[in-house]
């Protein structure tokens, strides 16, 4: 990124009062503090990995005020986005009845982007749709990965089952919509009584339901909750909700795709990191592919 270009853009749009402060350089995005007389805004230049966010970003802006940051401007060319002040994020204690309020709006929010995944798409927001997903694995099971050769050799065997339930689950119904796969406490953000999503650059075009598997993940992560609590499936009911009746077996279904998907989507960030940075990236990836294969036997 270029430094001043950006901060001469910045200016174009917004007045600072003060210097602007480098919040965050990551592979992924380099973040801005800009201080203005009516509080901070911020500016993310989105990096090679997910140079869709900015768009993406902006057209759920558009369309879903108040469930997503608020954006001032964008520029889809350079991916560069100018943000809002949403609050704060919603905290490491994650209370599970925040989420009771998050995940129905958000919801809504798959239903109605369902119309324009294809437009997505075009617009480069990676392609995780159910149909797509089995020659993906097989590159998945095939590549470097952190796992012991038992493992390895667990993954591959399962190819010909897995593409089974992709057809399954693709034709169950659902639309594929955007799917944020990022969905944790640190992505939610309060501002008196707004729950907003950010931070769209995990996202993908995949079946919706995907998005739970984050939820239940740090549920247990996090809360200390194992997948028997109650509070599982009181929020898959309130995710549910929004999508209409008898599709819990279809949520069954995708909740044990989506696993692999995620590994999958894993892979994708891994290409895009310096030999330096995979020791600590691979930390989180082990635990992203010892969840899927978990999966293997339902």
């Amino acid at each position: 990124m270029n430094r001043d270009a950006a901060e001469r853009w910045i200016r174009d749009h917004v007045e600072p009062v003060a210097p602007i402060e480098l919040t965050h350089e990551r592979p992924w995005a380099t973040v801005l503090r800009v201080p203005t007389a009516a509080g901070s805004v911020w500016f993310k230049a989105c990096g090679a990995v997910q140079r869709f966010e900015a768009r993406l970003t902006a057209e759920l802006s558009r369309r879903w005020p108040g469930r997503v940051a608020e954006v001032l401007a964008h520029d889809e060319e350079r991916a560069w986005l100018l943000l809002a002040d949403a609050g704060a994020p919603l905290g490491e204690r994650n209370p599970p009845e925040v989420w009771l309020d998050v995940l129905p709006r958000y919801a809504e929010l798959q239903v109605g982007e369902a119309h324009y995944a294809q437009e997505h798409l075009a617009h480069g927001v990676p392609d995780r749709r159910a149909e797509t997903l089995p020659p993906r694995y097989d590159e998945l099971a095939h590549g470097a990965l952190p796992l012991e050769r038992g493992q390895i050799d667990r993954l591959r065997a399962f190819a010909p089952a897995f593409a089974v339930l992709c057809a399954e689950l693709a034709g169950r119904g659902i639309p594929p919509s955007v799917q944020h796969d990022d969905l944790h406490y640190m992505n939610v953000y309060l501002r008196g009584a707004e729950r907003r999503v950010l931070d769209w650059g995990d996202a993908s075009i995949a079946h919706p339901f995907f998005s739970f598997g984050e939820i239940s993940r740090f549920l247990e992560g996090v809360n200390g909750l194992p997948a028997t609590d109650p509070w599982h499936a009181r929020l898959r009911d309130a995710y549910l909700e929004p999508w209409g009746r008898d599709h819990d077996d279809t949520f069954e279904l995708a909740f044990r795709v989506g696993a692999f998907a995620q590994a999958i989507a894993w892979v994708r960030q891994r290409e895009h990191l310096q030999r330096a940075e995979l020791d600590e990236f691979d930390v989180g990836f082990r635990h992203v592919l010892a969840r899927a294969l978990a999966r293997i036997d339902g």
